[in-house]
C-alpha cells in the first residue's frame, strides 16, 4: 500500500536543492516544513548526490550536506541494478518521486511503473503546484491540519 506522506527526491533534485535552489528548493522546503512527511533515499542515491556535489562544489560542502541530509532522511533498501530513486520508492511505498530525469517523466515509464509501483513521478515544479499539505494531512491523519511545524532548512 502506498504511503501518501512518503516522498523520494532523485539525486538531481537533491543536488539542485543545495546548489541551485529554484523549484527543487521550494519542493524540498515544503517537505521539510512538515515533520509528518518523510523524505526517503537509498544509500546509492545519497552517494551519487554527494559525488556530484563534491565535483561541482567542494568535498567539505558535500560532507556537510551528507551529514544534514542523513539526519532528516529515512534510508531505504536498494537492490543492485535498480534505479536509486525508484528503489527507494519501492522499498518505502512512497507516493511521490521528484526528479528532473526526462526518462522517468515519460508516459511510457509511468505505465511500466504502475505494474510494480503505485507512485507519482513528477518534476519538483509539478509537486509544488499540486502539493496541498492541508488536504493531504487531513486525508492521512483524519484530523485538522495543524500547519507547518518545522523550520525549512535553507542550505
Amino acid at each position: 500500500m502506498t504511503n501518501s506522506t512518503t516522498i523520494v527526491a532523485d539525486s538531481d533534485v537533491l543536488v539542485a536543492d543545495l546548489l541551485v535552489g529554484g523549484t527543487a528548493r521550494t519542493a524540498l522546503s515544503a517537505i521539510r516544513e512538515h515533520s509528518w512527511l518523510t523524505l526517503v533515499a537509498s544509500e546509492p542515491l545519497l552517494e551519487q548526490s554527494e559525488t556530484v556535489i563534491e565535483t561541482l562544489a567542494t568535498a567539505e560542502l558535500a560532507a556537510d550536506w551528507r551529514a544534514l541530509i542523513e539526519d532528516g532522511t529515512q534510508l531505504a533498501d536498494h537492490r543492485p541494478g535498480d534505479h536509486p530513486a525508484l528503489a527507494a520508492a519501492y522499498d518505502s511505498s512512497a507516493a511521490h518521486v521528484l526528479t528532473f530525469d526526462e526518462q522517468l517523466l515519460t508516459a511510457s515509464t509511468a505505465r511500466s511503473l504502475q505494474r510494480r509501483l503505485n507512485c507519482s513521478v513528477k518534476p519538483p515544479d509539478g509537486f509544488v503546484h499540486l502539493f496541498d499539505p492541508e488536504a493531504l494531512y487531513e486525508h492521512a491523519f483524519d484530523e485538522s491540519y495543524p500547519g507547518p511545524d518545522e523550520r525549512a532548512t535553507e542550505w
